[in-house]
């Protein structure tokens, strides 16, 4: 499925669809577009967040709906540089996924089903520069989807035990799922390489540990994440940079 969101006035979004499965997501469209969050009780105290707030009025958190399409995403970018995880999906969809139907760009391919992802052999992971953990982590997930799909209508603890459920998902891939599919404004990316030391020097000057970040961000609950990514999306975020970036592991030479 192929779609087109199109926005005519600052009141009407006008969802443009192709393929099979078009009408089932035309529903979930209100989600996706961040009609159906809710910032009740955010009420951070914090002078940047209470700026950041007040500058993204409009700034809703969308919900996809789609869990396993958010999952192996997420799995892909466990410990690598995001520029490496993009290049596996981009190789893994193409050479596995279907053409993208309506007026897509020539080359669009539409992400696989489960049944073919954990049909997929481990050399291509290999040659996708997909370690064997992340692999196998892919596949027992596409065994089980079926069981993944109900986190959408559960709480965020129950969602995040379900999903843990599956041997290589820990808290990190836990909170980016839960993040992209259910649109929890609550989902802390606990384990991030870069989250915990940008909220120290943004909020308090000096950085942080994971144990650290949870404890500070506690009274904001259940709303951790929305204040996240109030500071990413309004440019409130501080990012010192110490040095050069780490090198981009090559699994494929392994």
């Amino acid at each position: 499925m192929t779609y087109r969101l199109r926005q005519p006035s600052r009141t009407e979004v006008v969802a443009d669809v192709w393929g099979e499965g078009a009408e089932e997501f035309v529903a979930t469209v209100p989600g996706l577009i961040g009609m159906l969050d809710d910032a009740t009780g955010f009420a951070p105290e914090h002078r940047i967040l209470v700026e950041a707030a007040r500058r993204l009025t409009h700034l809703h958190l969308g919900r996809t709906g789609q869990v396993f399409e958010a999952l192996v995403p997420a799995v892909l970018e466990q410990k690598v540089h995001g520029v490496a995880a993009f290049a596996s999906w981009r190789r893994l969809v193409t050479r596995f996924g279907t053409p993208a139907p309506g007026p897509a760009p020539s080359g669009m391919a539409v992400s696989p089903p489960p049944d073919v992802w954990r049909r997929i052999p481990s050399w291509e992971f290999h040659r996708a520069n997909v370690d064997p953990k992340r692999a196998r982590t892919i596949v027992e997930a596409a065994r089980v989807a079926d069981k993944l799909t109900p986190i959408v209508g559960m709480n965020h603890d129950d969602a995040y035990r379900r999903l843990r459920l599956v041997p290589g998902i820990g808290e990190w891939t836990a909170a980016e799922v839960c993040q992209r599919a259910l649109g929890d404004a609550d989902a802390l990316s606990v384990g991030d390489y870069h989250l915990a030391a940008v909220i120290g020097w943004s909020l308090v000057g000096a950085p942080m540990t994971d144990d650290e970040m949870v404890a500070y961000l506690e009274p904001l609950r259940p709303h951790r994440y929305r204040a996240v990514r109030l500071l990413e999306v309004s440019g409130m975020a501080v990012r010192p940079k110490f040095g050069p970036r780490t090198a981009i592991t090559d699994h494929r030479f392994h």
